[in-house]
């Protein structure tokens, strides 16, 4: 249940990414608003998380997700530049996180 928290937690950090940037340096009310609204869910859902999980690898699963989904959904729909050497640094992230689960992250 910790795991699905923590993969919750950084959709919500996506989306929290993605309404910063569409709030235009919090002059736009609806982005600002829904970045706050995104920002404290998304910390609240790891920090239910961080009961049962380690910090470290919850916490880099956490950001992983959220940087390799706004870079993802940068270059997919907002018009971002797409690189092969982009595409492969987004896959690294990915492995590390996934090298840090199999190093035994597990719950308390």
């Amino acid at each position: 249940m910790a795991w699905i928290l923590v993969v919750i937690a950084g959709l919500f950090e996506v989306a929290m990414a993605l309404s910063l940037k569409a709030s235009n340096g919090f002059s736009q009310p609806l982005p600002t608003a829904g970045f706050l609204l995104f920002a404290v869910i998304s910390f609240a859902l790891l920090n239910l998380a961080l009961k049962t999980l380690d910090v470290g690898t919850a916490y880099a699963v956490w950001v992983g997700i959220g940087a390799v989904g706004t870079a993802a959904l940068g270059m997919i729909a907002m018009g971002d530049q797409a690189s092969p050497l982009k595409i492969a640094a987004l896959a690294m992230i990915i492995i590390g996180v996934i090298g840090l689960n199999l190093a035994g992250s597990g719950a308390h």
